[in-house]
């Protein structure tokens, strides 16, 4: 399958995008500093408290992981029923039930389950539905404006329809698919070239 577009040379050691550069130094910092609150909250209250506040954390993002898990199983079942997917059968009185809503609510139910403060707390923002809305509109615009400058032979590309060449120029939507009989021998490849 060809998509039409020349691949460009590779030159050198790839770059590294920033996220992966510093993204295992974020999440050091960030449990060093769940660590050190801990600690802290520990001087402060004593141990018996930092322990029931992990247990309150655990048991509550629980509920709300169980809750989202519901709404979203509830949701698909209610839109297989009707004929449609889960986003076009929400009403707007089910609020943050519709699209993302019940993931951004698994996601900050997974953040309370996470032992530590600030986890606890950017979990408990999660809960809140003007950030979630809020949350929802940036992660649209990013991935949409990922998706729009994306590379030949990016993840972005891949959601990309194929293009297939005909030899007279034309180029037509579609995807190959061989018909493999049994009876038929075995066609040798032409090696790959890179």
């Amino acid at each position: 399958m060809t998509t039409g577009a020349p691949t460009p040379p590779q030159t050198g050691r790839p770059r590294r995008s920033a996220l992966r550069r510093y993204l295992p130094l974020g999440i050091a910092a960030w449990a060093v500093l769940e660590i050190w609150l801990l600690i802290v909250i520990a001087d402060a209250a004593g141990g018996l408290a930092v322990f029931l506040l992990l247990v309150a954390g655990f048991v509550a993002g629980a509920v709300v992981v169980k809750r989202a898990g519901r709404r979203a199983f509830r949701n698909l079942d209610e839109a297989l029923r009707r004929g449609t997917t889960p986003a076009e059968g929400a009403t707007p009185a089910e609020g943050t039930a519709s699209g993302g809503g019940n993931g951004l609510l698994m996601l900050a139910g997974l953040l309370l389950m996470i032992p530590g403060v600030l986890s606890d707390a950017a979990g408990l923002l999660l809960l809140l539905p003007p950030v979630q809305t809020l949350v929802r509109r940036r992660t649209g615009h990013l991935v949409n404006r990922k998706l729009r400058v994306a590379a030949p032979g990016s993840l972005g590309d891949a959601f990309q329809q194929a293009r297939i060449h005909r030899p007279d120029g034309k180029v037509v939507q579609g995807e190959v698919v061989r018909e493999r009989r049994d009876d038929a021998p075995d066609e040798p490849r032409p090696p790959l070239n890179r």
